[in-house]
């Protein structure tokens, strides 16, 4: 059985997209969530467990075979469950919604650094810093063009839930942790991915959850 590692559900948002992909696949996996940053963090994350990613989360063993980055794990269990379960079938599609992934996977270092994850909160509004407003800008073009050109009746950037709305999906609870300006289109797509079962489990995990780490207690300074 698959062995998926992660961190903490309130604030871990690369656990989520790991996690995410491994309910999407459908195949049966293990849990393991660990908390970061506690007395045994540095001890636990040199394990051999955590030695193929130098301790980073999510992490994925199939027997063997460890995959980490949660891009990796998508594609990896893309190819487990027959390519059919996470990017679109259109080629264009499928261009475009990798593109997104990739460009979420290393952009937006400005919206993710200033409003980190935390599931459990929601913060008084403030106007974000220009950086921030820039970023979130380039998040309404690309969801705007998704939408417009691939969604058709689906709910969701691509129609059905997928890889790009995983890779989105903490951003669309940051969204609302830090009541975000977004354009009214967008609106609905961000309660579309909330409400979906994933992570609606996700959250109620996250409320569940005892280990609170003050660093991401505070609203950030966005």
């Amino acid at each position: 059985m698959l062995k998926l590692i992660i961190g903490n559900k309130a604030y871990s948002s690369w656990s989520l997209r790991g996690w995410l992909a491994c309910k999407q696949s459908g195949l049966p996996f293990e849990e393991v969530v660990v908390p970061l940053y506690d007395d045994d963090w540095d001890k636990r994350r040199q394990g051999d467990e955590f030695a193929p990613s130098s301790g980073k989360v999510p992490i994925l063993w199939d027997g063997d075979v460890v995959v980490w980055d949660s891009l990796a794990i998508i594609d990896f269990l893309n190819e487990r469950t027959g390519n059919t379960g996470f990017w679109p079938a259109d080629e264009a599609a499928r261009a475009m919604a990798r593109s997104m992934a990739a460009e979420m996977h290393s952009g937006f270092q400005n919206l993710r650094a200033k409003c980190t994850m935390n599931i459990r909160q929601v913060y008084p509004p403030r106007k974000p810093d220009d950086d921030v407003l820039e970023e979130l800008t380039r998040l309404m073009e690309i969801w705007a063009q998704a939408r417009a050109r691939f969604a058709g009746d689906g709910d969701f950037l691509f129609g059905d839930f997928g890889a790009a709305d995983i890779m989105f999906a903490p951003v669309c609870t940051r969204i609302v942790t830090y009541q975000l300006p977004v354009a009214r289109f967008a609106v609905p797509y961000v309660e579309q991915v909330l409400n979906h079962p994933f992570m609606q489990d996700w959250i109620a995990a996250a409320q569940e959850e005892e280990w609170v780490i003050e660093k991401f207690e505070q609203p950030a300074d966005a």
